[in-house]
């Protein structure tokens, strides 16, 4: 089979999604408005494969019936790719045993850690500097070994940084180089970090490199303070986050993006009314102001 790990028997490159998809996490409180939803509502569906791993019973088959019908990506949550304690290769194999049973497109997890002795159920900065490169790269690098494909890192929301030897930007360059994987740009995560350590947005993501980006994630926050801003996705999202968002189509050309919205679930309408503002984008149409409101 082309493409084919002659060692492994996968492929390391599973069918790629539409570059203009629009996708939706899976959430359980979202489950019978998707398996209602009416076809182009949404493309794709992602969850965190942690949540659904082993998962029999009602919710186990439910998640078999969406994955018959949408293509599904996965977004980990528990990897610690930035973390101290060695990376548990039982989980990851676990890992690899879902996305090829619900053949999966797309696997990226957080540039980040989450535990130390045990799991911190948070996404916690890692310092700038160049052995956090090296130290990141080389277990994504294994990541990858393991699971016999590519895999993709998203840029993280953070309100502190370790020690910055260098930009997140030249950071998040020098991971995906020496790791040799690819990037999920979070928009919403651009902005949020903008806000709180004073940078451009814009010039980040004209920073980024697009032959790495596979996909976008774009969600809503709270501005707590003036120059604090909090990833939640729990609220719609924003006209300036749309704005990033389209930037972010213009400069690398469209790449199939997700809504995250993991509570104060609003009715699927305004769900579904946002996944219309963001089809917009992708065809390179105008932003319709106020349209999640």
């Amino acid at each position: 089979m082309p493409g084919t790990d002659l060692r492994s028997g996968v492929n390391p490159n599973p069918p790629s999604l539409p570059a203009t998809a629009v996708g939706l996490g899976l959430r359980r409180g979202l489950l019978d408005d998707l398996e209602q939803a009416l076809p182009g509502d949404v493309d794709f569906l992602e969850c965190a494969p942690e949540n659904w791993i082993g998962l029999g019973g009602v919710l186990g088959e439910r998640l078999r019936g969406l994955s018959a019908r949408y293509p599904l990506t996965c977004h980990g949550l528990s990897l610690s790719l930035g973390g101290s304690a060695p990376l548990d290769l039982a989980f990851v194999d676990q890992v690899r045993r879902f996305l090829d049973t619900h053949h999966v497109a797309l696997y990226s997890e957080h540039l980040s850690y989450c535990s130390d002795d045990g799991h911190l159920y948070d996404l916690l900065p890692l310092p700038f500097t160049d052995e956090a490169v090296r130290h990141a790269s080389s277990r994504i690098r294994q990541v990858q070994d393991r699971l016999g494909r590519r895999i993709a890192v998203e840029n993280v929301s953070t309100y502190l940084t370790p020690h910055a030897a260098m930009s997140e930007l030249a950071f998040t360059r020098a991971v995906l180089d020496e790791a040799d994987c690819d990037l999920l740009l979070d928009v919403n995560n651009v902005y949020v970090n903008a806000g709180n350590h004073g940078y451009d947005p814009v010039a980040f993501i004209d920073g980024l490199p697009a032959a790495r980006i596979v996909c976008l994630h774009v969600a809503g926050h709270h501005d707590e303070a003036d120059g604090l801003r909090i990833d939640t996705h729990g609220s719609a999202v924003i006209d300036p986050v749309w704005a990033l968002l389209a930037h972010a189509r213009n400069r690398f050309g469209p790449r199939p993006a997700l809504l995250e919205r993991d509570f104060n679930l609003p009715p699927f309408a305004e769900l579904r009314g946002e996944l219309q503002q963001m089809r917009r984008i992708l065809a390179g149409q105008p932003l319709l102001p106020g349209a999640a409101a």
